[in-house]
């Protein structure tokens, strides 16, 4: 199996599931251990996400507040897999901005593709990626040349979490790639990017023209 971000062919595991990537440091579930897309689906259709729970609004505010101070109702944005409830957009519109939606399995509709987004988001998405490269350089390609991607998800620290094998995050059975440091400064190199960490769960990456250095910032 090789990496499904750098393409490097991986030797060795974390553990029974999960293999350690040299190259960019991710996390990645063998293959053999993928769930169908039934299953996957029937996963994501149990979560209880109602957009009016004041503590589901809480939870993705890191992205809410980012938007709502660097971006205006003028500006598009994109909530890119928004599962059964798009709780950041829905706090978006009652504010007037406008915010496409897209889901491969609740809102499938590829029109997403055809616009240029000021912002684009993913809550808890990039974890479930099977091919994150391909996945990435589909969004940046349709992120305007000023625009943000926010990325919501769990980044893996071996130095302050606990041991990966007991860790809750690996744990999800849709969750087949994470995220370490390392690998948010290998996309960033990749892509021409500048990434701010935020409190090892929210990651803004910024398309610039001469990348600056990332900056890993704990609040």
């Amino acid at each position: 199996m090789n990496c499904t971000l750098c393409e490097t062919l991986l030797k060795n595991k974390a553990d029974e599931f999960y293999f350690i990537c040299d190259t960019c440091g991710a996390y990645l579930k063998d293959q053999k251990f993928y769930l169908n897309n039934l299953q996957e689906k029937d996963v994501y259709s149990e979560h209880q996400n109602d957009v009016n729970d004041i503590r589901y609004q809480n939870f993705t505010s890191p992205i809410t507040n980012v938007i709502l101070e660097k971006f205006t109702s003028q500006h598009l944005g994109l909530d890119y897999g928004c599962g059964t409830g798009p709780v950041i957009s829905k706090v978006l519109y009652d504010k007037g901005y406008k915010v496409e939606l897209y889901d491969p399995y609740f809102y499938p509709n590829e029109n997403y593709l055809n616009h240029k987004y000021d912002y684009i988001f993913s809550c808890e998405v990039f974890e479930h990626f099977y091919n994150p490269k391909q996945e990435i350089e589909k969004l940046l390609a349709i992120l305007k040349p000023t625009g943000a991607l926010l990325v919501m998800t769990h980044i893996y620290d071996f130095e302050t979490d606990v041991n990966f094998k007991d860790w809750y995050y690996r744990k999800d059975p849709t969750h087949v790639f994470i995220y370490t440091v390392k690998t948010i400064q290998f996309i960033a190199d990749r892509y021409n990017l500048e990434a701010k960490i935020e409190k090892n769960r929210m990651v803004v990456f910024s398309k610039v023209s001469n990348r600056t250095k990332l900056m890993y910032l704990i609040f």
